[in-house]
Order: C-alpha cells, then sequence, then structure tokens
C-alpha cells in the first residue's frame, strides 16, 4: 500500500475489535440506556440498596501525524486513510489474531473445485445510519471503484475479478465484471484465475462496501462526520479538518459485543517531538508506529528505557525515480544513484530501529531473492555507471537533482543523509523539499517531481503486491512512469501458475528485470517502533504492520 510511510504502513491501521480498552482516566457520563443493563433496579420506587460506580468510558487517544486524504474505502491509498477506512467500514473478511482472513460480513463462504467462483452468504448487519448492508452493496462499491470516472488509484486490486481489468481500462462494461447480488444475502464472485490469496483482498479496504443512497447523496459524504456512513466497529463523530478526528463505538456493528472501546479520539500533530511529548504528558496513549513515527534523535534513549517497542514488517522504504525525467531516463544513471548509498550507516546513524538494508523490492517476509540484486555502497559500480551514462546523454556535468518528500523530521534526516552520500560519491547537487503530505501524493500521480520518497506495505501476504504496482506505466500507484514488456508478461504468467516454486521463480525473474532497470530505488526494509500507556492491552499487530 502506498503509504506516509512515517514509518508506516499497509497498510494499514485497523482500530477496532481486539483492542481491549485503554483510557486517560475519564469518567462518562451515564448511558441513556444504563437502566436496562447491570442497575438494580428499585422496587415500589424504593432507593437502590446500593448504587454502582458508572463505568469508565474506554477512550483511546493516538495521534494522526497527517490529515487523511480521504475517509471513502473506494479512494483511499495510503495507510493514513487506511485506518480511518478500516475502523469504520467492514469488509466480507477480516485479517483474525492468527494473521488469517476470518469471516465478517460475510457468515458463510463456498468456494468451487476449480477455485474461481467464490459464494458469500451475508450474515445479518446494518449500516451506522441502521439501514441493512446487503450483498448489493458491494457489487455496486466494487463496480464503482472499477468504474474510469472514479479514478481510484487501487482499481487493479480488483483485477483478480473477471473482466474487472477490461471495465476499468475502457475495454469492457461493468456489467460484465465478475460481481453479482443474486440477492440481498446473495454475493457470487467470479475470478480469472484462482487466486489463493482472495480472501485476504476481501479484507481490504477496496472490497469494502459503501451505501449507494448515501454515496450518490453529497459529492463530499466520505470527508464529513455528518454525512460519512459506514458499517465498521466504530462510526464518524468529529472530523475537524487538519486538526481532529472522533470515533465512537458503532451500536450498529454486527459484532459490538466485541468492541471494547467506547471512542478513538484522533489528534493530528505532524511534528514527531510534539507527539512524543503529548505521549509523554499523558495527552496520548500511543505514540510512533502505525499511525506516525518516533523522532529519530530519541531512539537511543527509549532503547536504554525499555519503553520502545519494534517490530520488523513486511514493507520497504523506497525511493523512485522519474524514468520520463532527465536525467534519471537513464537506466545506469538510476543504478549509478542507487549502489552508491551506504545503506547500512544510514540505519547505524540515523534510522536506529534494527533495519534491515533493502537490496531488493520484496521484503524479507515474503522475499524471492534473501541475498537481494546489488550491492550495497558499490562505489566502484556506481562511479562507473555514472560515467557511462552521462556520456550515453551526452552531458558532461550532472544537472542540479531535486528530491521531494513529505512533510517528517525523519524523512528529513534520511534525505539529508542520502543528499550528503550522493554529493560526495557522485558530485550530485541534489536540493531537498518537503510537501504536505495530501499535496505530495498528487504531485507524485502527476509525475512533477525528479526523485520522490514513498514506501509500500503489504496489502496482502504475497510478493505480487510488491511487483504489480510497476506493471502499468500509467498505474495508479506507479508514479515512476516505467513499463517493461517482459516484466509485464511475467506477472501475467505468474497468474496462472498453480505451482508454488514455479510461481515463485517466475515473479524472481520479474522482480531481477525491476532491480535491472531500477525504476525505484530500496533502501530499507521496515520496523514499526512506537511506546504506549500500559493500559493500552490486546493489540494485535500482524506482519503486515496492520493494526485491529
Amino acid at each position: 500500500m502506498k503509504k506516509s510511510m512515517f514509518t508506516l504502513i499497509s497498510s494499514v491501521a485497523v482500530l477496532g475489535v481486539a483492542l481491549a480498552g485503554c483510557g486517560g482516566g475519564q469518567q462518562a457520563s451515564q448511558p441513556a440506556d444504563q437502566t436496562q443493563r447491570g442497575q438494580a433496579q428499585t422496587q415500589s420506587g424504593s432507593a437502590p440498596a446500593s448504587a454502582e460506580k458508572p463505568k469508565a468510558e474506554q477512550v483511546l487517544r493516538w495521534n494522526l501525524h497527517s490529515e487523511p486524504p480521504t475517509g471513502d474505502p473506494g479512494l483511499a491509498e495510503d495507510t493514513t486513510s487506511a485506518a480511518i477506512t478500516k475502523a469504520v467500514f467492514d469488509g466480507l473478511t477480516r485479517i483474525g489474531p492468527s494473521g488469517k482472513p476470518e469471516e465478517a460480513v460475510a457468515e458463510k463462504i463456498d468456494v468451487s473445485n476449480d477455485l474461481k467462483t467464490y459464494t458469500f452468504t451475508l450474515r445479518e448487519s446494518k449500516w451506522s445510519n441502521g439501514e441493512p448492508v446487503t450483498a448489493h452493496d458491494f457489487e455496486y462499491a466494487w463496480k464503482r471503484a472499477l468504474d474510469p470516472k472514479t479514478a481510484s488509484n487501487y482499481a487493479y486490486q480488483l483485477y483478480y475479478i473477471k473482466n474487472a481489468e477490461k471495465a476499468n481500462k475502457n475495454e469492457g462494461k461493468l456489467e460484465d465484471v465478475g460481481v453479482k447480488a443474486l440477492d440481498d444475502k446473495t454475493l457470487k464472485v467470479e475470478l480469472e484465475n484462482p487466486t489463493p490469496f482472495f480472501l485476504e483482498l476481501t479484507a481490504f479496504q477496496t472490497y469494502f462496501p459503501v451505501n449507494k443512497k448515501v454515496v450518490e447523496s453529497a459529492q463530499n459524504w466520505a470527508g464529513d462526520a455528518k454525512t460519512h456512513v459506514g458499517n465498521g466497529p466504530y462510526k464518524m463523530q468529529v472530523w475537524d479538518h487538519k486538526s481532529k478526528m472522533v470515533l465512537v463505538k458503532n451500536e450498529n456493528y454486527w459484532d459490538k459485543d466485541n468492541v471494547k472501546l467506547d471512542k478513538i479520539e484522533f489528534s493530528m500533530v505532524e511534528d514527531e517531538n510534539t507527539e512524543l511529548s503529548m505521549f509523554e504528558n499523558g495527552e496520548i496513549d500511543w505514540a510512533g508506529a502505525p499511525l506516525s513515527s518516533l523522532p529519530i534523535d530519541a531512539m537511543p534513549a527509549l532503547k536504554d528505557s525499555g519503553k520502545l517497542q519494534v517490530k520488523p514488517v513486511g514493507a520497504t522504504y523506497w525511493y523512485k525515480f522519474n524514468t520520463e525525467k532527465p536525467p534519471f531516463n537513464n537506466v545506469k544513471i538510476r543504478k549509478a544513484f542507487a549502489y552508491s548509498i551506504n545503506r547500512q550507516i544510514l540505519i547505524d546513524n540515523v534510522l536506529q530501529a534494527n533495519q534491515q538494508p533493502a537490496m531488493a523490492a520484496v521484503p524479507p517476509t515474503m522475499a524471492l531473492n534473501q541475498d537481494g540484486y546489488f550491492k550495497d555502497n558499490d562505489q566502484e559500480s556506481a562511479k562507473k555507471l555514472l560515467e557511462e551514462g552521462m556520456s550515453e546523454l551526452g552531458i558532461t556535468k550532472l544537472p542540479p537533482v531535486t528530491l521531494v518528500y513529505n512533510t517528517s523530521e525523519g524523512h528529513k534526516k534520511i534525505a539529508e543523509a542520502i543528499q550528503d552520500q550522493w554529493r560526495k560519491n557522485l558530485g550530485a547537487e541534489v536540493k531537498l523539499e518537503n510537501q504536505e503530505w495530501k499535496v505530495y501524493l498528487e504531485t507524485m500521480h502527476a509525475g512533477n517531481y525528479q526523485v520522490g520518497r514513498l514506501g509500500w506495505s503489504g496489502d496482502f501476504n504475497d510478493p505480487i503486491n510488491f511487483l504489480e504496482l510497476f506493471k502499468e506505466k500509467n498505474g495508479g500507484n506507479n508514479d515512476t512512469r516505467w513499463e517493461n514488456p517482459k516484466f509485464k508478461e511475467l506477472l501475467n504468467k505468474s497468474a496462472t501458475e498453480g505451482d508454488a516454486e514455479k510461481r515463485k521463480a517466475i515473479l524472481r525473474e520479474a522482480e531481477q528485470i525491476m532491480m535491472d532497470e531500477m525504476p525505484i530505488m530500496p533502501i530499507y526494509f521496515y520496523t514499526h517502533t512506537w511506546v504506549k500507556n500500559d493500559k493500552v492491552k490486546g493489540v494485535f499487530q500482524d506482519g503486515l504492520g496492520a493494526i485491529d
């Protein structure tokens, strides 16, 4: 998933079911229906023998590093938006504590013998406005995301469905897409090929339902708490843009009895030092990943204190090259810039959170090549490639290069370190430029950059998720403008290969092509680092960095 990757990820916080709850010591006013549950009742109007203390409201206070670009699951493409959509929506499946998909809105799932047809039987569930959730809502949502007019950058995640890619590329009709509501409670899905991770995909936000009446009633339905309607564990109560967001328990959620939190209060503070101070002052209950990051300078002290929590996750931090803008329209220059940096020194001296140098796109948890495809800090090759690349471009001096990144102290320090290495090792003059997250995403998508920072956390546990980003030159999350016919052919071939080892070999060959042409420069494989209040219990974080 395209991430702000403050550490980030995936993809990807689902703030819901498994959080047992914590609070800031607040006492809630008595709920209106408290008299129907748990309080001693009087007889003949007499006073109760003893009054129970009001139950403390379970409130989790968290910081979103930046404003979510959207609350619409069909448009969400970054982890900040995913954090919100996965809290206020629920899919056919949901990733459980085992890391495997479990039934959610779907009560029963039948799969055909050829593994290409899925029939989902839906349980009784409701939208946050009280209306019933139906199979028609899923069919509408998926076809809406595929509709070219919607311009969903994650539409390709639905391409596993029969005729979905054709419809999204205006080569077929939406009505021919292989998803059909047979009745209110039955959804039939036909796939192009057997897809072993399909039930993981149905837990991903692009596969969430949306309420057609709500979507079509207001253009900005997903950007305003007053008009937002979901079907998840929480519902949106407040969205003061660039200031705060409040989610409250959704009384209409089908599994509400297992939702322990009454409320999640999000602040929106971009400065990591301020966030850590807020945590230390008891203003928030969690600081750091996966919704933000900790200040790099604070890492040694947090380690020494024993408070720092570290977890490797299936995510890669990389720089993207715009392969249509000089000098990065030359493959040798791209490789020179990638080979010339010392990732281990960057990790040891700047990042300081046990990250692993990345010489591949796919992270170790699903690696196709554990040894990587090139050497770290390969100065000899870098200088040779730079000289050859400049000769091919007919230049004797590198033009100035601009490196853009989204506002974050951590990204700034990484960029400054790499800027210094490129200057010393290649003689490159590099200007740094930072932008607010939403603007930054627009800059990258529009191709108005030379080198830009992004990262990717797995949406599901399969290497195809890291490679398919670069399958199409104009793909929603590509941004590099790179495309390779052989690479595309191999990805297509992998989709029809039933033998797991043969499929892995095909994908390894594809990754080799990508690393030979270097549209991205892998830098490190992520770890999530955070500190939390001891009152926060029962937090499950899977190998992709998702929290529920």
